[in-house]
């Protein structure tokens, strides 16, 4: 990997309703198969989600997604050492899932699911991605509004991160997520893309997931299917990788790699 890029953390759901690509890997062979792909196309960190948090989702139990990725992650440990991050909001989930070899609690809730979640994230002694929602996915998309979206995520962001710490999670394990696309119109994702270099500066590694999001349909409306958004999630990700953002979650793995590879080989020239 060039050390001057982002790292590519590649996506694999394990779910019948993710906007982008619901059912596609619903099988535990068809996501190891996946997952086998996206680390041979260069991918850093898998991703791994077994519920979808796209809007209007429906709820999961916790044994039916521990069901769904526990065997996925352990496949892929077998065969990797990639770091591997479990995509949920459940302290049970992550359990199991660090018990099957992953290292990253990737919670789209930060911890905000159940008053234990923050303590379990200590106990597990992961690195943790605190995402800002507004609401929860059944209706984060119902009209949201702010006064100022970029201050508002970043005293969210902020006082999760102070909560975990509160807690026992070390600094040094905490990511922020600002939430590209999770309770946020079409202005306020952009606002929030521009501001990047803000949420770089408060010291925390930054994720951004605007892999193939609605928002890029409101900027080019031929672009109504998630898989015509390749053109939009590069263009936000080169935008974050300038900003100096940590890591970058996509689904198109070789194309983000092979797009933030010239980026940096330019920058080095």
């Amino acid at each position: 990997m060039n050390q001057a890029r982002p790292r590519v953390m590649g996506i694999v759901n394990v779910t019948p309703d993710s906007f982008s690509d619901g059912g596609k890997y619903l099988g535990a062979a068809d996501g190891i198969e996946h997952a086998r792909r996206l680390i041979a196309q260069g991918a850093d960190i898998l991703d791994i989600g077994g519920e979808s948090t796209r809007p209007g989702a429906a709820p999961v139990s916790e044994f039916d997604e521990i069901l769904r990725v526990v065997p996925i992650i352990e496949a892929i440990r077998q065969a990797s050492d990639i770091p591997i991050s479990i995509d949920t909001m459940k302290p049970g989930v992550a359990r199991a899932a660090m018990r099957a070899g992953a290292t990253i609690w990737n919670d789209v809730a930060a911890l905000r699911l159940s008053p234990e979640a923050p303590e379990v994230a200590a106990e597990l002694g992961c690195e943790v991605v605190l995402m800002h929602m507004l609401g929860e996915p059944g209706t984060m998309q119902n009209d949201p509004r702010y006064d100022d979206v970029v201050a508002e995520v970043e005293a969210f962001l902020l006082a999760r991160a102070f909560t975990a710490m509160a807690a026992g999670v070390a600094k040094e394990k905490i990511w922020l997520d600002p939430g590209i696309g999770f309770g946020k119109t079409v202005a306020h994702n952009l606002a929030l893309l521009a501001a990047l270099p803000r949420f770089v500066a408060l010291g925390y590694p930054i994720l951004l997931g605007a892999s193939r999001k609605r928002f890029i349909a409101g900027i080019d409306p031929s672009a109504g299917e998630a898989t015509d958004r390749l053109g939009g999630s590069l263009a936000a990700h080169l935008a974050g990788a300038a900003a100096g953002v940590a890591a970058v979650r996509v689904h198109d793995v070789r194309e983000t790699v092979q797009a933030l590879d010239v980026q940096a080989a330019i920058a080095g020239a």
